[in-house]
């Protein structure tokens, strides 16, 4: 028995002396960190690899959703539909009426990763005048209504600052993958990559989120096959339980006196709100204030959050 307690004694020793917990805890800090290192690594070796150009895109960027990043979110999910009138159609050189079904967005966090999961699953548009022939390969309008596949987006989000901190910074980083038939004329069937910082305040009931960076377009223009683009968004709520008024702003620019075919500026108003909070129901009214944005239009959708 005294044999028994003087080697627990010796190994006692023997721990504090080489600080064996405090390396365990360095050590798991180490793989922890190495993890994210490997993950931010991995995603950008794919998405850059498989980027090229995109030449056309009929919406903008959608914001991701700062709240994935609030204490005790993993999981944030929507799914919903939009109406919008007046909307040009730049390939097919149409103008009609839009409608975009099964919009849906996902996202899963692990400590500072988010990754992204989004995009619209069918467009209708309904041609119902001409502004210009069509090009990039599409169909002339025939009074049949153009469908085809939407776009679909996969990213990650890093969070850059403590997620506890009222202020937040983070890098959002992703790609468009190419889903769409040329000769609909809605979309060109080609990539996107998109870059870009975001920020975030949360004050009680109120926050403000913007995010702006860097979209890579191609063009039809063999001068100028690709074009950089200003990707941006910001918007304001203030939660009132159980209704959390929103207001945004969203939209690209290309920073050149003129516009390639495809790669026109876009950008719109959304007013809104958000009832409920774990599970919840929102509606957007659009409305766009460049050529090329819808003139209206109405976002609807629910969600969850865990």
């Amino acid at each position: 028995m005294t044999l028994e307690i003087q080697r627990t004694r010796e190994f006692q020793t023997f721990v504090a002396k080489f600080k064996l917990p405090s390396l365990c805890a360095s050590a798991s800090s180490a793989v922890q960190i190495c993890r994210i290192h490997w993950s931010i690594a991995l995603a950008v070796a794919i998405l850059v690899c498989s980027s090229t150009p995109l030449t056309a895109q009929l919406r903008p960027l959608e914001p991701f959703d700062q709240r994935i990043f609030d204490d005790g979110n993993t999981f944030i999910a929507d799914a919903g539909f939009g109406l919008y009138s007046d909307q040009r159609a730049s390939l097919a050189g149409t103008i009609g009426s839009l409608t975009e079904i099964g919009q849906f967005h996902t996202a899963w966090r692990s400590g500072r990763i988010a990754v992204e999961l989004a995009g619209t699953v069918y467009r209708t548009f309904e041609d119902e005048s001409v502004f210009a022939s069509p090009t990039g390969g599409a169909r002339e309008p025939t009074g049949e209504r153009r469908g085809d596949v939407g776009d679909f987006r996969v990213g990650a989000v890093v969070l850059l600052t403590p997620p506890e901190r009222p202020y937040r910074a983070a890098l959002r980083f992703g790609t468009r993958l190419p889903t769409t038939d040329n000769e609909i004329g809605l979309e060109r069937d080609r990539t996107d990559f998109f870059a870009l910082l975001a920020g975030g305040l949360r004050k009680r009931g109120f926050r403000a989120t913007a995010e702006a960076g860097l979209g890579i377009n191609g063009t039809h223009n063999l001068k100028f096959e690709q074009m950089d683009v200003l990707v941006y968004n910001a918007a304001v709520e203030y939660r009132q339980w159980p209704v959390t008024p929103i207001a945004m702003i969203i939209g690209r620019m290309d920073g050149v006196d003129w516009d390639f075919r495809g790669n026109e500026n876009l950008g719109e108003i959304r007013l809104g709100a958000r009832v409920g909070d774990r599970l919840w129901f929102q509606a957007f009214y659009v409305r766009g204030f460049t050529d090329f944005s819808p003139s209206g239009g109405l976002m609807i959708s629910a969600g969850l959050t865990r």
